[in-house]
């Protein structure tokens, strides 16, 4: 299921990936998201929000974090209340990035083709918007995966935008929410 939606509130997006075989370093992925205000829409983001970080409203909230993917269903869920976010604040892009603690194939920094069972599920309340996999982008180390934008009302929409990215992870941070 993809798509636009509009007049959104308070939004989960969850991921899931499957932990690495026995012996073989841990695959990290983990959930970034970039606000940016009226004034830059694709620059610099107003705020930056990942593991290690919050945002400094409280609107974005970091639930649930993992270094290994073990557990059972989604490993990493981010809470994006976009009702209470300031009116300067006009769009969100979320991204998924994998931490490289270990090598991939041929001593490379892991792709989404390296790790098994990725999976992204965007919803609110107890409505799935979006919920796909990474399969589309299998070389890329970064991808950014949805967009909500506000308009001119103030009602915020989204749209699945999975794009991958060969990037470390401070690098994709700033290039995730430029142009295309």
């Amino acid at each position: 299921m993809t798509g636009v939606r509009k007049g959104l509130a308070k939004v989960e997006f969850a991921l899931r990936w499957d932990p690495s075989p026995a012996g073989a370093p841990a695959s990290d992925l983990d959930i970034v998201a970039a606000v940016y205000d009226v004034g830059d829409l694709h620059g610099t983001p107003a705020q930056l929000v990942h593991f290690g970080s919050r945002s400094p409203d409280g609107t974005i909230t970091l639930n649930r974090e993992s270094q290994t993917g073990q557990g059972f269903g989604f490993d990493e869920v981010m809470t994006f209340e976009l009702d209470r976010m300031g009116s300067g604040l006009r769009r969100v892009v979320v991204g998924v990035v994998i931490q490289s603690a270990g090598a991939g194939a041929a001593g490379r920094a892991k792709t989404f083709a390296d790790i098994a069972g990725t999976g992204f599920r965007i919803r609110e309340g107890h409505t799935d918007l979006a919920q796909s996999d990474f399969a589309s982008v299998p070389s890329a180390t970064a991808a950014t995966v949805a967009e909500f934008t506000r308009d001119a009302s103030g009602a915020w929409s989204f749209e699945v935008r999975l794009r991958g990215f060969d990037t470390d992870p401070e690098e994709f941070a700033r290039v995730m929410g430029g142009a295309r």
